[in-house]
């Protein structure tokens, strides 16, 4: 009756050649699966610094909408991509431990139904890596972690318990992963300490700082680390948005000078799409209540797509 009413909600235009990135999320009816799969892990109670990171997954899902589905440098349209949206593991109102087990045992129990996906994982800090891994890694053997980080979050669980500066500790200490298969890229001054430093290399961590980074170069960094996880059975990618400089992500809890600038992040995750030994990523420690216009939430969509892109054109 009225021409020019909308349904509260819906979009106020949409082109009909348009497509928004978000459409590729599909959300799991509890049958059928895609190759690629999505997961939330909206926990930051675990957080060292005071954090919203919790808010991150459904602030990335709508970040999505910004974007189209059309990539103009590849002359490519990811619109027969279906994502396998999960949705996100209910977290314990208070328990931070019950929490991270039951990140674990949903992550093993999803990448059970297609143990050949695709996976990412939106957090959440960082401490969820610990468990998202730990139950993704069961049904793959032998993992490598490129880490993309400010810090080396390899913190003693004595002083603070799993926080977000314990994951890759644990992994180690639990014999998830072996510290020579660890790569941590974008460390900065004054983020961390010396005794964890030291830490790193006894266990065979392989660090680069972010001076390093410009001073060798992202893509020689991506190329020495995976020619040195040539051996394993799978390597997973972990985004923590502060490895950015504060310029590119306001929106992390721990922002700082000096960091990584978005192209150069964006560069580094096109080349590892490209081997299909990467089959998994995620993105952590956003707090979308500090973002400013969106921007860092629209930065973790864009790596996203910049992932599916170099997985399509390498018909993953």
């Amino acid at each position: 009756m009225f021409p020019y009413l909308k349904e509260a909600g819906k979009a106020n235009f949409q082109d009909r050649y348009v497509k928004k990135a978000n459409e590729l999320l599909v959300p799991w009816d509890g049958k059928h699966a895609s190759n690629i799969g999505l997961i939330g892990a909206p926990l930051s109670k675990s957080s060292i610094s005071h954090s919203g990171a919790a808010f991150a997954p459904q602030a990335i899902r709508q970040a999505l909408s910004f974007y189209s589905t059309y990539s103009i440098e590849a002359g490519m349209d990811l619109t027969d991509i279906t994502v396998t949206d999960y949705g996100d593991i209910v977290m314990h109102p208070t328990d931070i431990v019950e929490s991270q087990k039951r990140i674990a045992e949903t992550v093993e129990q999803v990448v059970a139904l297609q143990p050949e996906s695709l996976w990412i994982t939106l957090g959440g800090d960082h401490s969820i890596t610990y468990p998202v891994v730990s139950g993704w890694q069961k049904q793959k053997g032998t993992i490598g972690i490129i880490q993309f980080d400010a810090h080396h979050d390899l913190r003693n669980l004595e002083d603070g318990g799993p926080t977000n500066g314990t994951p890759f500790r644990r992994l180690i200490e639990a014999g998830v992963i072996d510290g020579s298969r660890l790569v941590q890229i974008g460390l900065r001054d004054f983020a961390n300490s010396r005794a964890y430093t030291e830490y790193g290399k006894h266990h065979g961590v392989t660090m680069y700082t972010i001076e390093e980074v410009y001073r060798l170069g992202i893509q020689t960094i991506i190329d020495k680390s995976m020619q040195m996880l040539s051996d394993v059975d799978a390597v997973y990618v972990s985004v923590d948005m502060d490895v950015l400089d504060q310029a590119f992500a306001p929106g992390c809890p721990a922002i700082g000078p000096g960091g990584m600038d978005s192209r150069t992040l964006l560069h580094a995750i096109s080349l590892l799409a490209r081997y299909d030994a990467v089959q998994a990523m995620d993105i952590v420690e956003i707090d979308p209540t500090i973002d400013f216009r969106q921007m860092t939430s629209r930065l973790a969509a864009w790596f996203i797509l910049q992932f599916l892109k170099e997985k399509k054109e390498g018909d993953f």
